[in-house]
């Protein structure tokens, strides 16, 4: 049997297999995709090739499916010769944008939940936000538990229906909670 000479040995064992290659490529492909997802100024930011910006339009076009496919195949070729990280940077800043905005949304309805389901809930919001005290937001409240009493009379077990004073508290909490993150003291109605 003969042996091969141990530097063909070592220069094989160095270089990735053909299922490592196919993994890569595959995730440059993923990468692709889900750049897509990126808003168009946000996409605009990352330094690239022209050819790979070029790329990238011709796939937000494509819609048949195996045209997309071998676009996608196309666009993933040209990231090879990219560096991916700072694609993946703007990803990932832009997942932890839209994981904040949800996160915030959750609060505003958590807070409008709490203030419309008891005294206790108005007690704590008003000791939150102090500059929430308004007539306007006494008004809203009002309007909104009157709104959610007569659906609760109406429907009689079916699900009931929100109306404009229920998502309009919402508006209010939601504007009163980002002046007090950014620091605003909010308008006095």
């Amino acid at each position: 049997m003969r042996r091969r000479p141990e530097s063909d040995h070592d220069a094989e064992a160095e270089r990735p297999s053909k299922t490592q290659v196919k993994q890569a490529m595959l995730d440059l492909q993923q990468l692709g995709v889900d750049l897509l997802e990126l808003p168009l100024d946000q996409f605009a930011a990352i330094e690239m090739d022209e050819r790979l910006r070029e790329a990238f339009a011709e796939l937000r076009r494509i819609t048949a499916f195996s045209a997309r496919k071998r676009q996608m195949q196309y666009v993933s070729k040209l990231l090879r010769a990219e560096d991916p990280e700072p694609f993946r940077r703007a990803l990932a800043a832009h997942r932890a944008g839209k994981r904040r905005d949800a996160e915030a949304l959750h609060a505003v309805e958590r807070w409008r939940e709490r203030i419309l389901g008891s005294e206790d809930g108005l007690k704590a919001w008003l000791d939150a936000f102090p500059a929430s005290d308004t007539s306007a937001f006494h008004s809203l409240l009002r309007n909104a538990h009157r709104e959610l009493a007569e659906s609760a009379a109406a429907s009689r077990g079916a699900p009931q229906t929100k109306g404009k004073f229920y998502r309009a508290l919402f508006q209010h909490i939601r504007r009163v909670m980002q002046d007090a993150a950014s620091g605003a003291t909010p308008p006095l109605a």
